[in-house]
C-alpha cells in the first residue's frame, strides 16, 4: 500500500465548475422534449452492474435549451443518480453515440483532473461494491433515497500515486467489461436474427417452399381459418397454446437473488435477466431435454433457457411444448409475439394458455428450429462465458485496488 494514497473524490475533481448537479425539476419537464437534438441522461442509461453506460433511450433537448440549462456531459465525465436507485454510476465513454449530453434533475455529474486521477480507474472503483454501500448508507431521503453533491465529494478513493498505474489497472478491469459487452451485444443480434427469421416465415408466411422460393409472395395455398377469421397456408391449422403444452415437474419454490454462490443450480425468475439466484437443492433441478419457456404470469416477461434449471418464483410459469409442430423456439417467438396487455397481470397465464396460434406443418417448424438452434446454442455459451468473466473480475477487483495483484 506504499504507492497507494487515500483522498476524498471531491480532491480529484478538475479545475472549475466540475462537480454539478442536474437542472432544477420543472426546468427540464416533459414539456422541453424533443425526438432529437441534445440526449438527456437519466436513471435508465445507469446500472449498478459494471456496465459503463447505456447509449440510448434517450429523451432530447433543443440545443438553446441545453445551453441555458449549462448541465452538459462529455466523454470521460462519471454520473451518479442523486435521486431513486442510489448507488447507480456511469461514465460517458470514449466513442459514444453523442459528443455531449444533458444530465436530468435526478444527476449529479463529476469530472476528474485527468492529471490526478485516470477516469477508467475512478470508474471501476466508484461502481465497487464497497462504494456502492457507502453511498446507499449515506441516503439523506425519507421516502425517496438521495444523495448530494457533498455526499459524492467526501467519498473515499483509494488510488495509486503513479497515473500510468491506474490506466494499467482499468485497462485490465475494461477488458473483461468490453468482452461481457460484446457478448451481450452478440447475443442480441442474434435473439434478432431469431425473431426476423420468425417474422419472416410465421407472420408474413413467406417460409421457403419446396422450391426454396417465400410460399405466400410465390403463390403458395393459402385456406380460410374460420375460428382465426383469415388465411392460413394449406396444411397449416390453430391451436390453443394449453393444447401443446406439456406439464413440467413441480419443485420446491426457490428464489434468493443475494446467493450467487459458484457451482448451484441457476434459478429462473421473470426479471430482467436469464438467471436471478441459485440453490443448492438438487430436488429443484429441471433438465430440459429441449428448450423451455418461462413466462412470467405477472410481468408479462418471457425468457428461453435451454440449460439445468430450478424452478422459478411465485408467478412465474415454466412452458414445454409436447407437439413436434411447436419446438421450443418456435414456442418462444410465439409467446413473446401475444399480446396480454389488456389483461390483469394475475390472469396472464390463463389468457395465455386460451391464446389461439397456427400450427404450422411439422417440416416447417422443425427447419426454423434446425436454423436457430445454434445461434441459441451461442447465447447459452456467451452466459456462461459472461458468468465466468464476472467471477473473475469480481476477484480481482478488490485485489488490484489495494495492490495484492500488479499489473506489469
Amino acid at each position: 500500500m506504499s504507492n497507494r494514497k487515500k483522498v476524498r473524490l471531491g480532491d480529484l475533481a478538475a479545475a472549475g465548475r466540475s462537480v454539478i448537479s442536474g437542472p432544477f425539476g420543472s426546468n427540464i419537464g416533459k414539456q422541453y422534449f424533443r425526438n432529437e437534438g441534445i440526449p438527456v441522461i437519466r436513471g435508465n442509461n445507469l446500472t449498478i452492474d459494471y456496465r459503463k453506460f447505456i447509449d440510448d433511450g434517450f429523451v432530447f433537448l433543443t440545443e438553446e435549451k441545453a445551453d441555458e440549462l449549462n448541465a452538459y456531459a462529455i466523454e470521460g465525465d462519471l454520473i451518479f443518480t442523486a435521486a431513486g436507485t442510489i448507488g447507480q454510476v456511469g461514465m460517458i465513454p470514449k466513442g459514444g453515440a453523442y459528443k455531449r449530453y444533458v444530465i436530468s434533475n435526478k444527476q449529479l455529474r463529476f469530472r476528474a483532473d485527468t492529471e490526478k486521477a485516470d477516469p477508467n480507474f475512478l470508474y471501476a472503483w466508484l461502481a465497487s461494491p464497497w462504494i456502492f454501500n457507502a453511498i446507499t448508507n449515506r441516503n439523506t431521503g425519507s421516502t425517496v433515497p438521495l444523495i448530494n453533491l457533498g455526499i459524492i465529494r467526501s467519498l473515499p478513493v483509494v488510488l495509486p500515486v503513479d497515473i500510468s498505474e491506474q490506466k494499467k489497472i482499468a485497462a485490465v478491469l475494461s477488458a473483461l467489461d468490453a468482452k461481457i459487452d460484446c457478448n451481450n451485444r452478440i447475443n442480441a443480434e442474434l435473439e434478432a436474427m431469431a425473431k426476423t427469421l420468425y417474422d419472416y416465415w410465421f407472420v408474413q408466411l413467406d417460409f421457403p417452399d419446396a422450391n426454396g422460393k417465400p410460399y405466400k409472395s410465390s403463390g403458395g395455398k393459402m385456406v380460410y381459418n374460420p375460428t382465426l377469421k383469415r388465411e392460413i397456408p394449406a396444411g397449416w391449422e390453430d391451436s390453443l397454446i394449453g393444447d401443446v403444452l406439456g406439464k413440467v415437474p413441480t419443485t420446491t419454490k426457490i428464489l434468493n437473488k443475494n446467493i450467487l454462490e459458484t457451482g448451484l443450480i441457476p434459478v429462473i425468475d421473470q426479471g430482467q435477466s436469464y438467471i436471478c439466484g441459485f440453490t443448492n437443492e438438487q430436488s429443484s433441478l429441471i433438465v430440459p431435454k429441449q428448450p423451455h419457456v418461462v413466462f412470467g404470469d405477472h410481468t408479462r416477461a418471457v425468457k428461453l433457457v435451454n440449460f439445468n434449471y430450478a424452478r422459478g418464483a411465485d408467478g412465474t410459469q415454466i412452458l414445454l411444448s409436447e407437439s413436434q409442430r411447436m419446438p421450443g423456439y418456435l414456442m418462444y417467438q410465439v409467446v413473446s409475439d401475444i399480446d396480454l396487455s389488456s389483461y390483469g397481470y394475475a390472469r396472464h397465464f390463463k389468457f395465455l394458455k386460451e391464446s389461439r396460434i397456427v400450427l404450422p406443418e411439422r417440416s416447417v417448424a422443425q427447419r426454423y428450429q434446425d436454423v436457430v438452434t445454434p445461434w441459441f446454442k451461442k447465447i447459452k455459451q456467451s452466459i456462461f462465458e459472461n458468468q465466468e468473466l464476472s467471477r473473475l473480475r469480481d476477484w480481482l477487483l478488490p485485489l488490484l485496488m489495494n495492490g495484492q495483484v500488479t499489473v506489469a
